[in-house]
């Protein structure tokens, strides 16, 4: 029975010493295990500044939640060695699942060529160098009019007026006079006569006819000196018209212009001699082959373009003014290989000329570059950028943003330091 006893004694003490053994461990044991979650934890997580919206980086909050500019989560502002290093070179350090959440893009740099053409607009108009006026060569009444109406097409040698003309009656009459004379020495008079009525306006021709005839005619009629278009109709029948009095204008078909306007960008590209192949909507399926003449001297301030004058062939006469065409202007010279990268790349804020360049773990720097010609989406690099530099096509506005925003408060914050050691170097130098 002792025996007994002795046994359930000694459980007893057992269980009570390995109680106290437990009870006196446990609060050491437990401390270690939150350090140890508190030390991941810490690895895990970067320091937070504060929170910010990227559409306004300058506004700061103290906590995260909805920003009050835009329906979108605040931004948080880490502070931590990677992110110091990359605003030092003008550059900023991003999470990764916030720049998928921004819908950055990025795309690479290449070297290529340009396409070598530029494109324009103009509208066709008159060659004004092909027009002719229509004059009343002697005091006249206009009889009849052969054209009745402006814009009327006419033909060469096609009689336009009728004109009455009692000068020229008497100018016909005396030379005619002076014909028939048989006296001596009245040859040269004839000559002068004749040369008068030359000087009156009338043809070989109908002085031939005149002397055929040996019939003066009172009428004086006019005909087209060229086939085109009948663009003024100054007269009408009953009128009196001095001489040099205009009575119309032609102005000729066989040639247009059209006056392109080429932007600025593109105007060092195009010079006399380019071929131009010109589409006119209202007459579909055909194209029509020019050459500019010459780059006018002058450019649109308002539309920043300059004019280039192009002649285009139309022997059938089928192109008139006012008509619009589209024209596809091939540059002179030999096309030059560069940088390339997407248009939507590039920053131009007209002080500034960057792009945003994506490099690795989540960094991104503004690049300064000399910008070239654009054309068919892309956009020309003269310098400042390697080719195979992948550059941020979409988001870098917000990135450029928050670059500029970090590298004006590292400037400050270094300027605050330089202000602090100057005062504490002066207040050690007075010190007695």
């Amino acid at each position: 029975m002792s025996m007994i006893k002795s046994i359930i004694a000694v459980l007893v003490a057992f269980v009570l010493g390995g109680a106290l053994v437990w009870t006196i461990t446990r609060p050491e044991r437990a401390p270690m295990r939150m350090d140890a979650a508190t030390a991941d934890k810490t690895a895990t997580e970067r320091e937070v500044l504060y929170w910010y919206d990227p559409m306004v980086p300058k506004q700061r909050f103290d906590k995260p939640g909805k920003s009050p500019f835009m329906d979108m989560e605040l931004v948080p502002k880490y502070a931590d060695p990677a992110e110091s290093e990359a605003e030092g070179d003008g550059g900023i350090q991003v999470d990764p699942r916030l720049v998928q959440n921004l819908g950055v893009r990025t795309s690479l740099a290449s070297l290529g060529t340009l396409a070598r053409e530029v494109h324009a607009s103009g509208a066709i108009e008159f060659d004004e160098r092909a027009v002719s006026t229509l004059a009343a060569p002697v005091d006249a009444i206009v009889q009849r009019l052969h054209v009745r109406a402006p814009w009327d097409r006419v033909q060469a040698g096609a009689p336009l007026f009728t004109l009455l003309a009692p000068s020229w009656t008497a100018a016909q009459e005396e030379y005619l006079s002076l014909r028939r004379a048989r006296s001596p020495g009245l040859e040269a008079l004839a000559d002068a006569a004749r040369q008068r009525l030359l000087l009156l306006g009338m043809s070989q021709a109908q002085i031939s006819a005149l002397e055929r005839s040996q019939s003066a005619q009172p009428r004086i009629v006019m005909s087209a000196p060229r086939s085109g278009v009948l663009s003024e109709l100054l007269v009408r029948e009953g009128a009196t018209v001095m001489a040099g009095s205009v009575l119309g204008r032609i102005n000729g078909l066989d040639q247009v212009w059209i006056n392109a306007a080429i932007p600025e960008r593109d105007a060092a590209l195009i010079s006399a001699g380019s071929s131009v192949h010109a589409r006119v909507p209202a007459l579909p399926g055909r194209t029509f082959k020019g050459t500019v003449e010459q780059m006018l001297a002058t450019v649109d301030a308002q539309t920043r373009t300059q004019t280039a004058r192009i002649v285009i062939g139309n022997p059938d006469r089928s192109l008139v003014p006012g008509m619009y065409a589209d024209l596809q202007l091939v540059p002179t010279g030999e096309s030059r290989q560069c940088v390339l990268v997407p248009v939507e790349a590039v920053i131009e804020t007209g002080t500034r000329q960057v792009v945003v360049v994506a490099e690795s773990k989540g960094r991104f720097r503004t690049q300064a570059v000399t910008l070239g010609r654009e054309a068919g989406g892309m956009r020309e690099i003269l310098s400042g950028l390697e080719a195979g530099t992948r550059v941020v096509t979409s988001g870098q506005f917000l990135l450029d943003s928050e670059a500029s925003l970090s590298a004006t408060e590292s400037r400050m914050d270094a300027t605050t330091e330089r202000d602090a050691s100057a005062k504490s170097t002066s207040h050690t130098d007075d010190a007695p």
